[in-house]
């Protein structure tokens, strides 16, 4: 009878952990990237009025936290341009056609984004690309008080476009500068660069800065010099954005190969034609060894199989190359039907699984919300009734500044047409508490708050919290719980369960254990 005994507790063991290993995470980034350049997203097209741009912003993120989304990455500074009133840059030219001509009427573009998207409770990542100053040399709208006209000997041009050169230290000191002026004037969650640090190489011909080499470069290599001062400047920033706001996140989104296993032991197996290290001068791992970042998300926007960068090679690699910080994966919507491998509906959410499977992976960010239009392939289906079906907590940042809030508790429940309307209280006057989680168990269902399908609701700090579930069904017995979470999603303890009984036939509500 022992032996009987232990092997069905066994099995019933190992049934348990095959049954929590097909819960999603409870806490997962699910990001979408927002490009501005050259209108790829958003606005759709130069020169719409101020209500047209606002109204365009409000429907694509209402279409996303519809996907699943907790976070957007918007690109604020696409080619040294501002998309908010800055006292360095002119205007965009994406937004109303000329560059340095703001809108009118007059709004604040980042502002107005960083408020809609707060109010949603989901987090705005400011991406900027710190070193591309003219798209389009021909045809790029460049304004008189463009920072190319007052100081063109700190720019190059390379393939038809203006890049700043970044070996030369005032342009250093100038980008910081710029982006710190936004981390201090606005509420952003986050900096984000994307890939774009010295250009990607155009065969024939060599980015032409052997002045500043000659000039700054020393005995060092040339390679090893332009690595050198993309590490300067990440390093300057990485201490910038932490002087003027402790808990706002750095992060980068590399390209997806770093380098490969033929030019390093420490590189993954594959066959990238160019790559972070050895052609971008980006050396990611370094950053993350040394803790300049929080974040990284490389871009692996290949398929399952690919001969030369095959995305589960890549996914693993970078699982195993975190160093302690965030790795979000970056997925290629955009290929979706490009090719016979991305005519296959579950490319995407077969990723995303594969992702999760991996403790070192936090979550997932796609290329972009432009690509997410017409529902492709049934994507934004996959997402609403799959992988995304129900919602996730951002994942915390331990080394980040934590306000965990104090536990709200319940105060009234009353049964209304439609559903049970449920009040709660929180007594915070410090400010931590900026959302509320709202789970409801089953009867006799055990109170397990790690299990995000009974998260009902994620709410946003009120004045009078309260709630409708408008699933409630009356003669059932439920049990509510509420927890309050900071803005970096610090969860605060449980407080008293309210429990919905039935006795005699009748409602009553239970606000003590």
């Amino acid at each position: 009878m022992l032996k009987q005994f232990i092997a069905g507790t066994i099995l019933c063991v190992v049934l348990m952990q095959q049954a929590w290993a097909q819960l999603p995470p409870k806490r997962e980034l699910r990001a979408v990237w927002i490009a501005t350049v050259e209108n790829i997203d958003w606005p759709s097209r130069r020169g719409l009025s101020t209500e047209q741009q606002k109204q365009e912003f409000i429907a694509l993120l209402d279409q996303q936290q519809r996907n699943g989304m907790n976070a957007v990455v918007v690109q604020v500074r696409p080619a040294t341009d501002a998309f908010y009133p800055s006292p360095y840059e002119p205007w965009s030219e994406y937004l109303t056609g000329v560059q340095g001509q703001a809108p009118n009427p007059y709004y604040d573009p980042l502002q107005f984004m960083v408020e809609e998207t707060h109010k949603r409770g989901m987090e705005f990542h400011a991406w900027f690309n710190p070193y591309r100053a003219v798209f389009n040399v021909s045809r790029s709208s460049v304004a008189p008080n463009h920072i190319t006209r007052i100081h063109p000997q700190w720019f190059l041009t390379y393939d038809n476009k203006k890049y700043f050169d970044p070996g030369i230290p005032e342009v250093r000191d100038y980008v910081t500068a710029v982006i710190r002026d936004v981390v201090k004037r606005y509420d952003i969650d986050a900096v984000h660069f994307d890939d774009y640090f010295y250009p990607y190489r155009v065969p024939g011909k060599e980015f032409p800065d052997n002045n500043s080499y000659r000039q700054y470069g020393g005995n060092m290599m040339k390679d090893d010099w332009r690595r050198a001062n993309v590490d300067a400047i990440i390093q300057m920033l990485s201490v910038a954005i932490k002087a003027e706001k402790a808990w706002v996140k750095f992060g980068v989104s590399p390209f997806g190969v770093w380098r490969n296993k033929d030019k390093d032991p420490e590189g993954s197996y594959t066959k990238g034609g160019q790559t972070n290290y050895d052609d971008l001068y980006a050396d990611i791992l370094k950053w993350l060894k040394k803790g300049w970042i929080d974040y990284v998300a490389p871009q692996i926007y290949w398929e399952r199989g690919h001969r030369l960068a095959d995305y589960e090679i890549l996914l693993n690699w970078w699982s195993q190359h975190g160093y302690g910080r965030q790795v979000y994966i970056g997925h290629g919507v955009y290929r979706i039907n490009s090719n016979a491998a991305w005519k296959n509906p579950n490319e995407i959410p077969t990723q995303i699984e594969e992702a999760r499977t991996l403790n070192t992976v936090q979550g997932s960010i796609f290329y972009s919300a432009a690509s997410f239009r017409g529902n492709p392939l049934g994507i934004e289906d996959a997402l609403r009734r799959g992988v995304y079906r129900y919602p996730a907590l951002r994942p915390i940042m331990p080394w980040l500044p934590k306000e965990t809030p104090d536990a709200p508790y319940f105060a009234d429940a009353i049964e209304r047409s439609g559903g049970l309307e449920i009040h709660w209280t929180d007594e915070d006057t410090s400010g931590r508490t900026k959302q509320y989680v709202l789970y409801r168990f089953e009867q006799n269902e055990p109170i397990n708050v790690t299990d995000p399908t009974k998260i009902l609701a994620i709410l946003g700090q009120m004045p009078d919290p309260v709630y409708k579930d408008i699933t409630y069904v009356k003669g059932k017995s439920y049990t509510y719980v509420v927890t309050a979470l900071d803005r970096m999603q610090n969860e605060s303890l449980l407080g008293e369960p309210l429990r919905v009984q039935i006795k005699n036939g009748k409602t009553v509500f239970l606000f003590e254990p």
